[in-house]
């Protein structure tokens, strides 16, 4: 017997469109999940929004105020799709409304911000997933199982890149997102958490790191009106950009391990162009987002001109089955959020934690604090 579970989505802007196509995806793909979604209610403050959101997905209410939300027995789960000033704020009301929570990253301003959220959680209860979803690709999840067997060796060294153009443009709007108090960091909050993620994810724990940030794009005009995704604004009035558009980042494993984590959101020219390389004693493996369903790996004890493979992941790679029947049919990016989507639920339905975790956040935010403090100071850091 399938239950429904009353979910509701706070902040519906792109990303909160992401997570409702996702519940409404998860029953195509898990028919075998005990627990079905049902669109009970959204919020959001921009006029308007959050009604046609109702209208379009089918949401039994919509309101202005997530405070309703909170308050409402009918919802029993919520994704915390807000900016990241209100992660904090939104997450400890709703665990403490005894609702499961789904919170995109970086779960607030801060590492302090994430713990509080975190503790909210545990001491509620309830079940919290976080929105790492790169960790979720059939294809990392293939590299990891490679690098735990020991099948590249012990691991040398990694490189993990996030470069992106969506902050590129100089007429790009002064959002919430380029705001110390509304947004936190920049770079560090937006795709660096990823990497520092898919770091722990595929390689443990950072033991210590140094790293440099930079402002490249020193000011932005603000935007007249609401603003969605990555608005411009030409000929507003100027105002200056308060985070970070770069970082780089050396990293000291637990391991003996070492990396090179690198984020920009003004690379002109970069679209997306997430991914890694991990090195080995015997060999390496490599993963391009761009080219999601693919891995590049090299293995075996030739150690020079070593050749290396295009493995393409199928059934039996993570949840690929779900969604493809055979190897080298494609997955893409909203897929990745149908997975997280799941394994929220799942972790609902059994009571255990399945994906990423508000430990995993935390750990994250640490080591985003961490960099930021290196940054000041040029000094080695530990998270």
């Amino acid at each position: 017997m399938v239950d429904a579970l009353g979910v509701a989505v706070v902040g519906f802007g792109w990303m909160g469109r992401v997570h409702t196509q996702a519940y409404a995806r998860v029953p195509h793909h898990y028919p075998q999940l005990a627990l079905r979604p049902e669109l009970i209610a959204v919020a959001e403050e921009v006029p308007g929004r959050a009604e046609e959101a109702a209208r379009q997905f089918g949401f039994a209410s919509a309101t202005r105020d997530w405070r309703e939300v909170a308050a409402d027995p009918r919802v029993q789960a919520v994704s915390i799709t807000a900016p990241n000033f209100l992660h904090r704020e939104i997450g400890v009301a709703m665990a403490e409304a005894g609702k499961h929570i789904w919170i995109e990253k970086p779960v607030g301003l801060s590492s302090e911000d994430a713990r509080a959220v975190a503790d909210a959680v545990a001491g509620a209860g309830v079940q919290g997933a976080v929105g790492f979803n790169y960790r979720n690709a059939p294809a990392v999840e293939a590299a990891r199982e490679l690098i735990a067997s020991g099948g590249i060796g012990r691991i040398t060294h990694a490189r993990i890149r996030l470069f992106s153009d969506y902050a590129a443009h100089p007429e790009g709007a002064l959002t919430w997102r380029y705001e110390r108090e509304r947004g936190g960091s920049g770079v560090l909050g937006d795709l660096a958490s990823h990497g520092v993620d898919l770091a722990r994810f595929l390689l443990g724990d950072i033991a210590s790191l140094t790293a440099d940030t930079a402002v490249f794009l020193p000011e932005r005009a603000r935007p007249a009106g609401a603003t969605a995704g990555h608005s411009r604004a030409a000929g507003g009035e100027l105002g200056p950009v308060e985070n970070e558009d770069y970082v780089n980042c050396l990293l000291r494993f637990a391991s003996g391990a070492r990396g090179v984590l690198e984020a920009c959101r003004v690379s002109v020219g970069e679209q997306n162009n997430y991914g890694f390389e991990v090195h080995g004693t015997e060999g390496a493996v490599f993963w391009d987002f761009r080219r999601m369903n693919e891995l590049g790996v090299g293995r075996g004890t030739s150690y020079q001109d070593q050749p290396v493979s295009t493995v393409y992941v199928g059934p039996g790679h993570g949840e690929f089955g779900a969604f493809q029947p055979g190897a080298a049919n494609a997955m893409g990016y909203d897929d990745l959020k149908v997975v997280e989507a799941y394994r929220f639920l799942r972790s609902v339905a059994e009571g255990v934690p399945h994906g990423a975790t508000l430990a995993d956040a935390v750990r994250s935010a640490a080591a985003l604090d961490a960099m930021a403090r290196s940054a000041e100071s040029g000094a080695w850091v530990t998270p």
